[in-house]
């Protein structure tokens, strides 16, 4: 009788030892799919602020040559738009250093 006891005893410690490397495995599986998801987040982003970066280019360089051309309301523009960078520059990175 004791030898069943002691077989039902290794068996309930074997069970406890794959439960424990099913759930390692489980916590491996789910951080490999945060990372490739977090990957994929990272991509959009930087195809968000290309695309941002090639659409400000250009806009700058209209209002540059809009300035070339002598109109002062143009020169206006491109001075209150260049002030108004500064200043949400300087204001985003005062609340990012905080």
């Amino acid at each position: 009788m004791s030898g069943a006891y002691d077989r039902e005893q290794q068996n309930n410690s074997r069970l406890d030892e794959l439960s424990s490397k099913v759930s390692a495995l489980r916590g491996v599986t789910v951080n490999i799919y945060d990372n490739a998801r977090d990957q994929h987040v990272i991509d959009n982003s930087s195809e968000v602020f290309s695309s941002m970066g090639s659409s400000i280019k250009g806009s700058a360089g209209r209002l540059g040559r809009m300035a070339q051309q002598g109109n002062k309301v143009a020169i206006l523009k491109l001075s209150g738009i260049i002030i108004a960078v500064v200043v949400v520059l300087w204001w985003g990175l005062s609340w990012f250093w905080r």
